[in-house]
């Protein structure tokens, strides 16, 4: 009798699919192993095993064989599966996506087509430009590539036809080869031949090398670090270290590994890097601390879930620290989620002191194989762990989760948005604590309206820390409205008010530092024709593209697209060509021209794209090596800086005036946030929030500190407009090459909805940004009452979904759910 594997495959694939298991593997696949399956003609992919049975599989298709088996034991832990099937099922996208998501590239081997050039082929005519490209692409000495990196070389878009036709012409052959996973780091290092592991062999050894000065020292080095005759004593030396602690050359090494006295062996070394260093006990808890601790551990005690909402700089991390160690001890995991990459860089330096290796970091700028490592050690670790991650750390193979803390969780960057699972990391780690039978602790400041609200009605505990650790002041805020300024020309030729210019003169000169938000990165939003109001947009989308100075380039910050700065007016042939709006690179530059002596760093998406980049920016302000740090709101999370006297938030109105219900809400938590950077410690800091508006209700809160009352305002218009908290948001997306078909079919399909959902369907409604990567877009927004069962609902919407797939045109569009958007 036959044995089967149904298995998923990291494909936008609903199904599983079945394979036949070969006899001699049968007792080595097992549920949640990995093995290697063909899917298509040619192409094979990784896929999980979720079930093993002899049930024959009712298909007139051939039943393929799994083609091998990468692990002898499950590579997933129990609770995973059902918590993807969790994720497919509430955010309603495959549970193929949701594993592409999960694992790691570095566990996920698949094939990858590759071109190789035929270096014997003579073209009969002149070839077309873009097949000239391909050629050209592969260079002197390189006869095979990928097909993705041909793209990049030739930036053709759609290169498969050009090679397909390249192909008939001899000129190129194409295959399927199977790109390496996670490959185990080496080094080298240096042991004793057995021969020589005797004392008197040694003095024999010394005997041998007594002309060779270098090599006797090398060998005196070698065993004062490896203690190579005492079986007690005896440890391993790395080449590298040995050649580092004795001061020799590689060379000196060569000539005792020649002689036979000592041997090079490859060893497999981890990629974490672990500090070693003294753990030290945690910070003793203020009064104040102490007591919204003990509130927390009375609220474990009856919710599942608590919101501490405490004021910055009151010291949430350090009840943190102290909720993390009780957990530890009790012999259970933790997972510590961040909104951003750039926090863990400061934050990981105090956690390593207090629990060693009992840390582990994840995130997205480690490379591959150093997140399998993580993973690895999760799988197969013993003891309490600590892991410190962003939103892609709820995936991991914990194997019992005690306690989830999810700071800042106010934080958009917490929800995936593309591509597939577009989940919310926040309302994910809810449901993964409950799977574990833990508990969630969610912090802020300046709480999601949706958190709160749930605080509010009791679904959550809420315990509030409205001190700042050692009774600080909360920074002085300054209104600075520039419409009145510019009007009296105080503000002609700058983008910084004089209050705002005097309070950084003063910090700078008494040595203290400044930081700059302004939520734009590059040096303007868009460039016009001064005489003809020309203004270039990107050629994929419907946006201007942003001027980024340095470079000398236009960029679609949706796309990626560049195009150098034009001389002159394409449409007039002017030359009359400035920049509108700012972004943080002209704030750099004007700085500079301000403060010539001032050592300044600019943090945002085109200075911080790499790990290091983060550390060393982050750093260099920590140590003071930095005076002004101008950035986006990459630097509103969480830091914790000691000398920042005056933050300047430039532009408040851009903030503000934003098409979304949630606008007034991220504007109050944007400030509020880059404000509490300021006045830590004993020190009372100064915020210049510049604006046009100075009376608008949401600028009275911030600088009033009145969470509470935003937060009554904004519940207010939200149940009157059936908004969340009260109602669920799914949008419907809708996107097209054709943008007649388009219209026609999300007209269609909004009707249909509404068959079955009456007035909770709105739309189709054209989004403000309406074409992007040359696909025109259409959204279909539904309200849905809280009440209502997310699987029934799915069920309508795949139903409908499946009537709408009966028409040859709907085949144009492609379709995906935004469930709970942000």
């Amino acid at each position: 009798m036959s044995t089967y594997a149904d298995v998923i495959l990291p494909l936008p694939l609903e199904n599983q699919y079945t394979y036949r298991i070969p006899a001699d593997l049968e007792s080595l696949v097992v549920r949640g192993s990995r093995v290697i399956v063909h899917f298509g003609k040619k192409r094979f992919y990784t896929a999980i095993v979720v079930d093993v049975h002899d049930r024959q599989p009712q298909t007139d298709y051939e039943v393929k064989e799994i083609f091998s088996i990468l692990d002898a034991t499950p590579i997933l832990r129990r609770p995973q599966l059902r918590f993807w099937e969790w994720i497919a099922s509430y955010y309603i996208c495959k549970l193929g996506d949701v594993y592409k998501a999960a694992l790691p590239s570095g566990l996920k081997l698949e094939s990858e087509t590759t071109v190789t050039y035929n270096p014997d082929y003579e073209a009969d005519a002149p070839l077309k430009p873009n097949e000239q490209a391909v050629l050209d692409a592969f260079g002197r000495n390189v006869v095979k590539q990928t097909v993705s990196d041909l793209e990049k070389k030739t930036g053709l878009r759609n290169i498969v036809p050009v090679i397909a036709s390249l192909m008939g012409k001899g000129a190129v052959g194409v295959n399927e080869e199977l790109k390496q996973g996670f490959v185990p780091k080496t080094q080298t290092y240096v042991r004793l031949h057995p021969d020589w592991a005797t004392e008197d062999r040694m003095q024999e050894a010394f005997d041998v090398v007594k002309r060779a000065k270098k090599q006797e020292q090398l060998l005196v080095s070698f065993l004062d670090l490896t203690h190579a005759l005492n079986p007690v004593l005896k440890q391993e030396v790395s080449k590298k270290e040995l050649l580092e602690k004795s001061g020799q050359s590689a060379a000196i090494l060569d000539g005792l590994l020649k002689r036979g006295i000592l041997q090079s062996y490859e060893k497999e070394v981890s990629r974490l890097q672990t500090r070693m260093c003294r753990l030290e006990e945690p910070h003793a808890l203020t009064d104040e601390q102490q007591a919204a601790y003990g509130k927390i551990l009375d609220v474990f005690a009856e919710k599942e879930v608590c919101l501490l909402h405490g004021v910055t700089s009151s010291g949430k991390t350090e009840i943190y620290i102290h909720l993390i160690r009780q957990v530890l001890r009790s012999g259970r995991q933790v997972l510590y989620l961040l909104p951003e990459i750039a926090i863990t860089t400061q934050i990981t330096d105090r956690l390593v002191k207090i629990f060693g290796d009992q840390l582990l970091v994840y995130h997205s700028k480690f490379s591959d194989n150093e997140r399998v490592e993580v993973w690895n050690k999760l799988l197969h670790g013993k003891g309490p762990m600590l892991v410190l991650g962003v939103r892609s750390s709820i995936f991991l193979p914990f194997s019992s989760l005690g306690l989830i803390i999810v700071d800042e969780e106010h934080e958009t960057t917490y929800k995936q948005q593309d591509p597939a699972p577009r989940y919310h990391a926040r309302n994910a780690a809810i449901i993964l604590a409950q799977m574990h039978g833990g508990k969630v602790l969610l912090g802020s400041a300046t709480p999601s309206i949706d958190s709160y609200f749930n605080a509010m009605t009791g679904k959550f505990g809420l315990v509030e820390l409205p001190v700042r650790y050692g009774a600080a002041s909360p920074p002085e805020m300054i209104l600075a409205n520039i419409r009145e300024l510019k009007r009296r020309k105080q503000m002609k030729d700058t983008l910084f008010s004089p209050i705002l210019i005097e309070k950084m003169r003063q910090a700078l000169e008494s040595g203290q530092q400044v930081i700059l938000f302004q939520n734009r990165r590059g040096f303007a939003p868009m460039i016009e024709c001064k005489d003809c109001g020309w203004i270039p947009r990107c050629q994929h989308c419907d946006v201007s593209m942003t001027y980024h100075k340095f470079h000398q380039k236009l960029v679609c910050h949706y796309c990626g697209f560049t195009v150098r700065v034009p001389s002159e007016c394409p449409e007039c042939h002017s030359v009359n060509i400035r920049p509108l709006g700012f972004g943080t690179e002209k704030v750099e530059e004007e700085i500079a021209l301000l403060f010539p002596a001032a050592r300044v760093a600019r943090m945002d998406l085109d200075t911080a794209r790499t790990r290091t980049a983060y550390e060393r920016i982050i750093g260099d302000f920590e140590k003071q090596k930095t005076d002004i740090l101008i950035g986006t709101q990459m630097i509103s999370k969480g830091l914790d800086f000691s000398h920042v006297a005056v933050v300047g938030i430039l532009n408040a109105d851009g903030l503000m005036n934003y098409p979304d219900f949630r606008a007034h809400e991220r504007a109050f938590q944007l400030m509020m946030q880059v404000s509490g950077r300021t006045g830590r410690r004993d020190k009372q800091g100064v915020v210049v929030l510049q604006t046009s508006q100075p009376d608008h209700p949401l600028i009275q809160m911030v600088t009033q500190r009145a969470y509470k009352e935003m937060v009554s305002w904004q519940l207010a218009e939200r149940s009157m407009f059936r908004y969340p908290p009260y109602y669920r948001l799914i949008i419907l997306v809708l996107r097209s090459k054709n943008p007649t078909v388009l219209d026609e079919q999300s007209r269609q399909y909004a009707e249909r909805l509404r068959r079955r959902l009456g007035d909770r369907v709105l739309g189709p409604v054209t989004p403000p940004v309406s074409y992007i990567q040359l696909l025109h877009i259409r959204k279909i927004v539904m309200k849905i009452e809280i009440a209502a069962s997310i699987p029934q609902v799915r069920d309508i919407l795949e139903s409908v979904q499946q009537e709408m797939k009966q028409s040859t045109e709907f085949r144009q569009l492609l379709v995906h759910y935004d469930v709970d958007p942000l």
